[in-house]
């Protein structure tokens, strides 16, 4: 597998894909809204990042960006072969994938972004929801930056502009993932994910970071896995923010048929799966009683 995440101009995202799916995505690009790949290493880092765009019937213009305005090259090709295997060694890092090809710098520098104009308490309120969300670790560069540029909007005030909350949730993530390369094993959200994936093989549809609260959650879990699923076990984004503050997991679970017994019974094997991977867990068997995983070292590694 390839430690990337792919991007389409139809709004897909492909996470950790193997070579030859790199591969068939650059070959299926060229129609209407399917015309761009951008490729992103996992961890993503600001301004590093190779992407092609090709309409059928073209060229394809491959682009890549190692960080500052003056590490952003392209170069046109004629078939998706080259493409494919300049993608596929960025991808792996490796030494030289992109000698041989016509590279022609592009100096797309940003102007400059005036500092952000915010007392100390805005500011210290700001970065604590940024980095709330940034330990959490489901949302991407993006999304934070939305959240950034929205945190402390109101009625007649919105005091970051794009370009300032990109600016700042860039500085933290690349200070997030330097924390990380001091992380050694399996983390606990790592064993986590390990039992969810054994639940969801099981046939109880197992969702991470699901929906924004509990009332949104249980209307809404049914629909999103298997028609033969059993029951189900999921978090919201609240319990997120729980955790990645040190306060434990809780995590909701039941039956879809609605019985105290099948919801005991789902409960059950949630415990089981998450002791199989070494996590600890706090449940007293009742069907209305939540299931938590505590002590909890919440270290989740950042995606992009």
């Amino acid at each position: 597998m390839l430690a990337i995440t792919v991007e389409t101009e139809n709004g897909q995202r492909h996470i950790r894909i193997a070579t030859q799916e790199l591969a068939s995505l650059v070959r299926r690009i060229g129609g209407e809204n399917d015309k761009l790949l951008v490729v992103q290493r996992i961890p993503d880092l600001p301004d590093v990042f190779i992407q092609v765009w090709h309409r059928r019937g073209g060229d394809y213009t491959l682009e890549y960006r190692d960080g500052a305005p003056d590490r952003h090259f392209q170069t046109m090709l004629d078939g998706p072969e080259p493409v494919i295997a300049a993608m596929t060694g960025w991808a792996r890092m490796e030494h030289g994938w992109n000698t041989g090809l016509d590279w022609v710098p592009l100096d797309l520098g940003p102007g400059p972004v005036p500092p952000l104009e915010l007392d100390d308490d805005e500011r210290e309120q700001l970065e604590k929801r940024v980095r709330e969300v940034l330990v959490g670790g489901y949302a991407t560069r993006a999304e934070l930056a939305e959240i950034a540029q929205d945190y402390l909007v109101s009625e007649d005030y919105g005091p970051v502009s794009p370009e300032q909350a990109r600016r700042l949730v860039d500085r933290m993530w690349v200070e997030r993932v330097e924390e990380q390369t001091a992380w050694e094993g399996e983390t606990d959200p790592e064993r986590l994910t390990r039992a969810f994936t054994a639940l969801e093989t099981a046939g109880i549809t197992a969702r991470e970071n699901f929906t924004c609260c509990r009332t949104c959650g249980q209307a809404e879990i049914g629909g999103v896995g298997s028609p033969d699923a059993r029951g189900f076990v999921y978090f919201h984004s609240q319990c997120t923010d729980a955790a990645a503050g040190g306060h434990g997991l809780m995590l909701l679970y039941g039956g879809f048929d609605g019985s105290p017994a099948t919801t005991t019974s789902i409960g059950q094997e949630v415990v089981a799966a998450l002791e199989e991977t070494g996590l600890s867990v706090e449940w007293n068997g009742e069907p209305r009683q939540a299931i938590t995983i505590t002590p909890l070292d919440w270290r989740r590694r950042l995606v992009g």
